[in-house]
């Protein structure tokens, strides 16, 4: 096994093939309206991450019902994950949250992954999150922004958090029983290989769950943006990026899952995305150098535990 596929995963765990069906609701990000910041993170557009969401002034039982229409016709698949992309989605007041989530609560949902920042998870949301896996049988899953552990790139990329935020959240959100995915650029420019292979040992360390892995795609009216067409942001090389990734991968405990190598991004508002190839061609690369090498994720994952006091 080349490393922790998603898609074997839920198929393992649910007995046939399950997809994400993405929501989008009416909320924004502290990041944005003002309280930490007004720009947002210096890479985020104007639609946030879900650039190929339904309108958010449509419910989450009519979303639900659009995108499993046509991805259940499309892919053959009758149950499916319900996935709250956009923005912060544990910004938003108590009550409303707590109204989402119960209409996600469908015979064909057999999961509640929700995106958010790592400085955004209140006790009382896990409280309830943690009523509702019991109380429904539901898996919950908090998708938590991180991108890098290199807190200089993080105070550079307008993030409005460092790393400790991060480590309290996974923490908090662990001893509610819930589950954890943590959300990670690779070929960050301000990075090195270190700050990939570091990011690795943290999340293992820390135990997440689940980690989706990105390549930085750098969309118009951005600062990163601005920035790139200054000539002041130069992207790596996707040589670099596929030895960022698979590295990532060896220093990965091997029990974490991985939900995806590579992102991808609107092409018409984007500056740079994957050096112009198509994700999947990326994905195949990167698929084939680990088999021709002999890579795989967690083949150096051998630094935990008091690794030196065992003889």
């Amino acid at each position: 096994m080349l490393y922790n596929k998603f898609s074997d995963f839920l198929k393992n765990k649910y007995g046939t093939k399950v997809y994400k069906l993405p929501l989008n609701l009416p909320v924004t990000c502290p990041n944005r309206d003002g309280r930490i910041s007004s720009k947002g993170c210096a890479f985020c557009g104007e639609e946030g991450a879900g650039f190929e969401n339904l309108p958010s002034f449509l419910s989450v039982s009519e979303q639900l019902g659009k995108n499993s229409k046509y991805i259940g016709e499309n892919y053959k698949s009758e149950k499916f994950i319900a996935y709250f992309q956009n923005y912060s989605n544990t910004y938003l007041p108590l009550d409303d949250f707590k109204k989402y989530i119960l209409e996600a609560c469908q015979d064909n949902i057999v999961a509640i992954y929700i995106s958010t920042r790592p400085d955004c998870v209140p006790e009382s949301y896990l409280d309830f999150l943690s009523e509702i896996r019991i109380k429904k049988g539901m898996d919950i899953v908090i998708e938590l922004g991180l991108q890098t552990v290199n807190y200089h790139a993080l105070k550079e990329l307008n993030r409005g958090h460092l790393l400790a935020e991060f480590i309290d959240a996974v923490l908090s959100i662990r001893n509610y029983g819930l589950e954890t995915c943590a959300h990670y650029i690779l070929d960050l420019p301000m990075d090195s290989m270190d700050d990939t292979i570091e990011g690795a040992r943290i999340l293992s360390a820390l135990k997440v769950n689940q980690v989706k892995c990105h390549s930085l795609y750098i969309l118009k009216g951005t600062e990163l943006g601005d920035r790139y067409i200054r000539g002041e942001i130069v992207p790596v090389t996707f040589e670099e990026y596929i030895d960022r990734t698979i590295a990532f991968l060896e220093y990965l405990d091997p029990s974490i899952i991985v939900q995806r190598l590579i992102g991808r991004a609107p092409e018409e508002r984007s500056l740079f995305c994957n050096w112009g190839m198509s994700w999947w061609k990326l994905h195949d690369m990167i698929e084939k150098k680990m088999m021709d090498e002999n890579r795989y994720q967690g083949r150096k994952f051998n630094y935990l535990n008091g690794k030196t006091c065992l003889f």
